[in-house]
């Protein structure tokens, strides 16, 4: 795997190396070692997934509040996405910064996000699949989130008229966050 540090201290934008052949190719996604060697969380509680009719859905950005803090390895096995981290850790130079990359099946790229970042994607393609390997286990009394559109954050979606959900689209600014909701620094 190669490691690409971003301009959020923690936030890993990772690709697979690829051994190919005639029958295609394999790659590791995931090793404990690697992650750790990096200072990364190496252990993860829970896998989940994300299935996406539409292309322009967008889901996020979320977040659980402390203790129950979670760092995410996200990739796409089916479509493509537009993967954004968004630092929100109060003690952070970056507060309010954003890094995003493109994640697909055909690139097998990762976002690799800490805890004390939120995270949210939007759809490049129908039918996207998201695959997270989460920790700790999601716990629905700390889900947290911020508004996609925060101008205080000022992500540039690819997609300007976002399907959303109800939640999503009544989740508060970054200036409204309370500082007992904020996600304390790793």
């Amino acid at each position: 795997m190669i490691f690409h540090e971003t301009t959020i201290p923690g936030v890993f934008i990772i690709d697979p190396e690829r051994h190919e052949d005639a029958r295609g190719f394999f790659a590791r996604i995931w090793c404990g070692e690697e992650f750790a060697d990096h200072g990364l969380v190496h252990e993860f509680a829970q896998c989940s997934t994300s299935f996406n009719h539409r292309r322009g859905t967008l889901r996020g950005i979320h977040f659980q509040a402390p203790p129950h803090a979670e760092a995410k390895l996200v990739r796409c096995t089916r479509g493509a996405i537009f993967d954004v981290a968004v630092d929100l850790r109060p003690q952070s130079a970056r507060r309010g910064a954003w890094q995003a990359a493109e994640l697909s099946a055909r690139n097998g790229r990762m976002l690799y996000i800490p805890a004390g970042c939120a995270h949210g994607f939007q759809t490049l393609a129908d039918g996207s699949e998201v695959s997270y390997q989460i920790t700790p286990r999601w716990r629905p009394e700390a889900a947290r989130g911020v508004r996609w559109d925060d101008p205080a954050i000022g992500i540039d979606w690819p997609i300007p008229e976002p399907i959303l959900s109800e939640r999503d689209r009544a989740l508060p600014g970054l200036d409204e966050l309370q500082q007992a909701t904020m996600v304390s620094a790793c």
